[in-house]
């Protein structure tokens, strides 16, 4: 008993001489807590043979939500591709309950939509592959070209990517710099990487930004890719790098949960935003807290890669950039990142109706009458810089889904539409395949009751910006 209680005296006079804190493992059942578990007391192989061996049910039933919820079949628009060729998916791909029609909710209140549980499924949050364990999740071509080049591999041995790649951006995506738009594509069709970064941009930068560039495609350790036995890949890990998620200084749609939520179950979905046009944008982070991309750089090193908690950074390795040079480097190369071309856009980020369709032209009018869409995405880049609650809740009532709960989700960051169809899939969380997803989506919550002609026009406009 003495040397317990000696013990236990020696343990806090080291902690008040070397502010060191003792966190204790907690008791189940003990109730919530904001911290991750610092020690982990199962082994690395056991945890690993268990996630494993849990998987395929777990993709099974997330595979089978989003067949729930929407028409996944590979189904282009007529004509319409990406900048380097790839398949734009058309149609409105959220499933309609039983008996529903567009129209006839549009004519419906959201109190009654709520209480004859007639929300279509595809337009209620969406949730991680495995929320309760959430974490970045790659899609598969990305994790084969990085593997290719740099031999890191990014495939967790728990999950897999959920959404078909033909939902997803072009890959690799094209890059576009505002100071050398004469270049194009300054990708040249590469997954720019730590590989090849020196030899795509020597030349084209100025050393600083080359510097920027280089930490941008640096792998740096992230909560699931690392080097202790509380990771998410088979061997210790590098960890990942700025351009993993957003590949090329666009987006590939990795998948990860918000870090600045809690408690697990209330945590979004994230669909990777595209960095493109960032020099335009005003607010960064998941809750926009964040006002410049020097901002948004360092705590995304510092705490997102961590699921926001700096005490499990810590252990795992958290990467603590110079603000003076490296955040600076690297926010300035972020704020090169172009919007892709639109050659029927004037100066004034209007349709040039010498250049626009019919159609794009009836579409814009809708966009900026009708609709009123332009009272959150203004011309020229269509975006406030500011925040939107939705109040989506109106429409349904607050249920569990796959660990996912819905609830009130608050105020969301108006994105600019730029090049808004090389970007799929939409909203936050990714939770609309489409731009005729997107249309209806804000139809209904909007109260626009648009026409079904209406709707077409305006997906033509929006594919022209």
């Amino acid at each position: 008993m003495r040397s317990r209680v000696l013990f236990v005296m020696l343990s806090l006079l080291t902690a008040a001489i070397t502010g060191a804190i003792v966190v204790a493992q907690e008791t189940p059942g003990a109730g919530r807590t904001s911290f991750s578990p610092v020690v982990i007391t199962e082994a690395f192989d056991a945890i690993k043979a268990r996630m494993s061996a849990a998987k395929p049910a777990i993709m099974a039933r997330q595979r089978a939500l989003l067949e729930e919820r929407y028409d996944l079949s590979n189904r282009p628009a007529d004509g319409v591709t990406m900048f380097r060729g790839k398949a734009v998916q058309g149609g409105v791909r959220a499933k309609l309950p039983a008996g529903a029609s567009w129209d006839r909710l549009a004519a419906m209140t959201p109190d009654e939509i709520r209480s004859r549980d007639l929300f279509p499924k595809g337009f209620l949050p969406l949730s991680h592959p495995n929320h309760a364990e959430g974490g970045m999740v790659f899609p598969q071509f990305q994790i084969d070209e990085i593997k290719k080049q740099t031999r890191r591999d990014l495939t967790r041995f728990d999950l897999d990517f959920d959404i078909p790649d033909h939902f997803l951006p072009e890959f690799p995506p094209p890059m576009f710099l505002t100071t050398r738009p004469d270049l194009g594509d300054v990708s040249k069709g590469q997954l720019v990487t730590v590989d090849n970064f020196f030899q795509l941009f020597n030349g084209v930068l100025n050393p600083k930004d080359l510097e920027g560039m280089r930490l941008l495609v640096t792998p740096f350790p992230q909560q699931q890719f690392n080097a202790t036995d509380d990771r998410r890949s088979a061997r210790p890990h590098d960890g990942v790098t700025c351009f993993d998620c957003h590949a090329n200084g666009h987006t590939n749609a990795t998948t990860h949960l918000v870090g600045d939520i809690r408690p697990q179950e209330l945590r979004r979905r994230i669909d990777t935003p595209s960095l493109r046009g960032v020099n335009i944008q005003r607010l960064f982070g998941s809750q926009r807290a964040l006002k410049t991309i020097e901002d948004f750089t360092e705590f995304e090193q510092r705490a997102a890669y961590f699921d926001g908690d700096h005490v499990i950074a810590a252990k795992k390795g958290v990467n603590p950039l110079e603000r003076g040079s490296q955040v600076h480097f690297m926010a300035e190369v972020q704020n090169l990142l172009d919007f892709p071309p639109a050659p029927k856009l004037g100066i004034d980020g209007k349709l040039d109706p010498a250049k626009a369709t019919a159609s794009e032209m009836r579409g814009q009018a809708i966009f900026f009458g009708k609709a009123n869409c332009d009272s959150c995405h203004p011309a020229p880049y269509y975006t406030d810089n500011t925040m939107h609650n939705m109040k989506v809740h109106r429409f349904y009532k607050p249920q569990d889904v796959n660990g996912r709960f819905t609830a009130e989700e608050g105020p969301i960051k108006t994105f600019p539409l730029r090049g808004i169809k090389e970007s799929p899939p939409y909203l936050h969380d990714g939770r609309l395949l489409t731009l005729e997803d997107t249309v209806e989506f804000f139809n209904l919550v909007t109260a626009t009751k648009l026409t079904a002609e209406e709707k077409k026009d305006l997906v033509a406009f929006l594919r022209a910006l």
